[in-house]
């Protein structure tokens, strides 16, 4: 569970990163300001690599413990 929010963080993150640069420099015009996708977009990108990296998926049942 915890790899699949992770995934989608850092889909979420790179799709709004990529518009808020295309917005900021680019002819891309999106209801928001730009500057605030390009913030929300950097820290779910790297809230969703972190726990990719560093968490264990919970989801998963070890062979051991039984």
């Amino acid at each position: 569970m915890i790899k699949i929010l992770g995934f989608i963080l850092t889909i979420g993150g790179g799709i709004s990163l990529v518009m808020g640069v295309l917005g900021a420099f680019g002819s891309a015009n999106v209801g928001l300001s730009p500057w605030a996708l390009i913030i929300l977009g950097v820290v779910f990108f790297f809230a969703g690599i972190g726990l990719l990296k560093y968490r264990k998926d919970t989801d998963t049942i070890d062979a051991e413990n039984k």
